[in-house]
């Protein structure tokens, strides 16, 4: 039976949120890719790569997977009530309901995290009991049928679990080796605990400007 998967598109969302996952999603068999946003024109991404939806929330189907990605844009969305509607409704039926990086707060705002344990980026996830939710600060979080995901990169990550839970840990494994998925960060330091507190803080702030800079654009 196709899997039926939904991304949530909309303006200023982190690309690789997004299409890191969809990358490993849409190897997998029999599934079913929706990109979703109120209209259907195309969505601007932080890196400047427009994004076409191919649905909108009247036209999507019901999802057995939802992906929320996160980004510098997630903040306006937070009291958008057609957004948190769609989250609601579709959350409330998926099989799967999942985040990667800041889309955890939308899920949370949506009030699909109550009682959940939860990730997010490390920059964000102290806002998840605000939701019901408990913060997890691990790379992938895995409760009941809520798989959340850390910054960014952890999308791939959490991708490749759906595709072993869904369609086999061997299907998973045959994608992970397809993509060539063997990471090797130059630097390590991609975690707080790995950078230390002086880069930390630079990089907070840096993405705090971000922030301010989308959101008075």
């Amino acid at each position: 039976m196709t899997f039926r998967i939904g991304f949530l598109l909309y303006p200023q969302l982190t690309q690789l949120d997004l299409t890191g996952p969809a990358q490993v999603l849409a190897a997998m068999s029999d599934s079913a890719l929706h990109f979703v946003w109120k209209t259907l024109e195309p969505v601007p991404s932080d890196a400047g790569i427009g994004l076409l939806p191919g649905d909108t929330f009247a036209s999507c189907p019901a999802l057995d997977m939802l992906l929320v990605p996160g980004g510098p844009g997630q903040q306006r969305l937070m009291g958008d009530g057609a957004v948190l509607d769609w989250l609601a409704r579709q959350g409330g039926q998926a099989r799967w309901v999942t985040s990667v990086c800041s889309g955890s707060l939308l899920l949370g705002a949506a009030g699909l995290l109550k009682g959940y344990r939860a990730a997010s980026h490390w920059a964000y996830r102290d806002y998840l009991p605000a939701f019901g939710a408990e913060i997890d600060a691990g790379r992938v979080v895995v409760d009941r049928n809520r798989i959340t995901g850390g910054g960014i990169t952890a999308g791939i990550d959490l991708a490749l679990q759906v595709v072993a839970r869904v369609r086999g840990e061997e299907e998973a494994r045959a994608i992970e080796l397809q993509l060539e998925y063997a990471p090797q960060p130059p630097f390590a330091c991609g975690r707080p605990e790995l950078a230390g507190p002086a880069l930390t803080e630079r990089v907070r702030r840096r993405l705090a400007a971000d922030l301010k800079r989308v959101n008075e654009g």
